[in-house]
């Protein structure tokens, strides 16, 4: 028996994890069968193709396998990154894991565009079914598909915690139906029953040729949002989710059996899960159709909300730029909104609903990326169980990884037909990466920071010698052991010494949660520095830590860099940089103490 708290977990699951997911049998099938003609054989391979490629990718590759790899209980592509690197021997295989990690959090934000675009807009068209609206335009659909998203891109920086908690009972009712709808499908065609079977996925592949193959590249659609069983791990914790999982792929499995008997006895369908439920209970079609939409909605808050985590810890790594944000509760700090994500995600999703128009032509460019993160998935837990002699997993991984490189090798067909979409925004998003890193690093070395113990001589000889100014002041260096330029700018140049002068070093650590800080040694008279490390999926308040330890600035200093450059890379890095927060405001220190100090580089 699951005791209370236990349930909870599990109902918080089924909303916050598996929306995406539990969403996709209102257009997977549907989609399917615009490629291959409806013949029993072809519904039975179909099914039996779904059905494995929610054992094989979602139970196996991420309810097993990636779940077991976390830190401290958090997961994703990051995570990933940090388990592997430290077993890696050399420097260039630390370079091609971090970059193959890169790939894969721009393909996961490549596809997440296409997320709510294709829910919204699939529950939308269910609207044709009911009586009366038969006729009802495509770009009326359109429009209210957008009104829904703009709606709840609207509300997020309100925050969505006062309304979190009806996601999972929502959800629960959602899956419940499905499994309602379909047994009382399958009821009628029993004999879809024997799609568990995996003969039925094998032999479909073998008698369909080329053809069958390029199916994969539909069939992949029901296992989208799987790789949020790992990403969100952190939120709720393994155990929770992996029993939710249970629950959901039943009511998912039993849904697409129920569809494609549907399908058996009504070869004309098109809206198949729509037309379906139809067809058992019309009086409560418009009930349902409202639910679809509501799930929809809290699929694509799930996908939201992921984006701003993944975007968070690219900050606090050090892998994408100080984007502003703002925290919207006072009582989880993990429920923050980054404002020009927000904007251009919502931007995204009313372009791509604007260029393909209908959710069946979305289908058609949705699933690429995906499949390309999970296969960098795969790649990276072969390594990492290789290198740990975990033999077992490691070859379950090269199957698994196996499976989805043919996935990912049928989504080629895709580019010509939208799915350039997804690799475009997966390339703006890698191109982004790439300059910001390689640009903080050529910056870094152009910055000439001063050895600490040069950095001291002088300091001494200075602080003896100038008339201090009364009061506290701090400054910022990443690392102790080199002082940054505008520091013995400040210092020696302008003469500015205060009779406390205090550097504050911010360190991220490998693990994903932990704050400590504490002042380390004096380094000289009326010098000390102050040491915070957290980890890279803390989101933490430097004002407060600074006032707990006593701390009572009354300056701040820090550097502002002004880029000077005819190359065109760095020119983007350069605007990157301009029209992102400085450190100090990104971690909201109080402006009326700020002292920014300007450097002119050359790059």
């Amino acid at each position: 028996m699951l005791n209370n708290s236990e349930t909870r977990g599990i109902i918080n699951s089924m909303g916050l994890v598996f929306g995406d997911i539990g969403t996709s049998p209102i257009y997977t099938l549907a989609v399917i069968f615009l490629m291959t003609p409806i013949t029993y054989s072809h519904v039975i391979g179909v099914l039996s193709l779904i059905v494995w490629t929610l054992i094989i990718l979602v139970t196996i590759e991420y309810s097993w396998l990636a779940m077991s790899l976390g830190k401290k209980g958090e997961g994703g592509t990051i995570v990933l990154k940090e388990i592997l690197v430290p077993l890696l021997k050399s420097g260039r295989q630390v370079t091609i894991v971090t970059i193959l990690s890169y790939v894969g959090i721009s393909f996961l934000l490549g596809d997440g565009v296409i997320t709510p675009a294709i829910s919204i807009l699939s529950a939308v068209e269910g609207i044709r079914i009911i009586p009366g609206l038969e006729t009802i335009s495509q770009s009326t659909l359109i429009v209210i598909a957008a009104i829904i998203a703009i709606a709840l891109f609207s509300i997020q920086k309100k925050g969505t915690e006062k309304i979190a908690w009806m996601f999972g009972p929502l959800m629960v009712l959602w899956f419940s139906l499905l499994v309602l709808s379909g047994v009382a499908s399958i009821i009628y065609t029993p004999s879809v029953i024997k799609a568990i079977n995996p003969y039925y996925a094998v032999d479909f592949l073998l008698h369909n040729g080329l053809a069958g193959f390029f199916v994969l590249s539909e069939v992949i659609l029901c296992a989208t949002g799987g790789e949020a069983l790992y990403a969100d791990m952190g939120h709720l914790g393994r155990e929770p989710i992996m029993k939710a999982w249970r629950l959901v792929f039943v009511a998912l499995v039993l849904n697409y059996l129920g569809q494609g008997a549907f399908l058996i006895r009504n070869p004309g369908a098109n809206n198949i899960l729509f037309e379906m439920i139809y067809q058992q209970a019309h009086f409560i079609y418009v009930p349902f159709l409202i639910l679809s939409i509501i799930a929809t909605v809290i699929a694509s808050q799930a996908m939201i909300s992921g984006m701003f985590s993944i975007v968070y810890q690219g900050i606090t790594t050090r892998i994408a730029p100080m984007f502003k944000i703002d925290y919207t509760s006072d009582e989880l700090k993990s429920q923050i909104y980054i404002s020009v994500v927000n904007w251009l995600l919502l931007l995204s999703v009313l372009l791509v609903m604007r260029e393909f128009k209908e959710s069946t032509k979305l289908a058609a460019a949705y699933g690429l990326t995906v499949t390309g993160s999970m296969a960098i998935t795969g790649i990276m837990m072969i390594m990492i169980f290789g290198l740990r002699k975990d033999w077992t997993k490691a070859i379950v991984s090269s199957f698994v990884t196996f499976v989805d490189l043919m996935f990912l090798i049928s989504n080629f067909y895709k580019i010509p037909h939208g799915g350039i979409w997804s690799i475009t925004i997966a390339s703006a998003v890698f191109s982004m990466i790439m300059i910001y890193t390689s640009g903080q690093k050529r910056l870094y070395q152009s910055l000439k920071p001063m050895r600490l113990n040069e950095f001291l001589q002088t300091y001494r000889q200075m602080y003896e010698s100038t008339n201090k100014i009364k009061g506290t002041a701090l400054f910022f260096a990443r690392n102790i052991s080199f002082i940054p330029q505008y520091i013995p700018h400040t210092m020696f140049e302008n003469e500015i010494i205060y009779e406390d002068n205090i550097i504050i070093s911010i360190t991220s650590l490998e693990e994903p949660f932990g704050v400590r800080s504490s002042f380390g040694e004096t380094l000289a008279p009326g010098l000390k520095v102050f040491e915070i490390d957290m980890g890279y999926m803390e989101v933490i308040d430097v004002a407060e830590i600074l006032r707990n330890a006593g701390i009572k600035e009354k300056t701040i200093f820090y550097g502002v860099e002004d880029i000077v450059t005819n190359n065109p890379v760095w020119k983007v890095f350069s605007m990157i940089k301009k029209i992102t927060p400085s450190f100090v405001q990104y971690y909201k220190l109080p402006p009326e103490k700020l002292h920014g100090v300007i450097t002119r580089f050359e790059m």
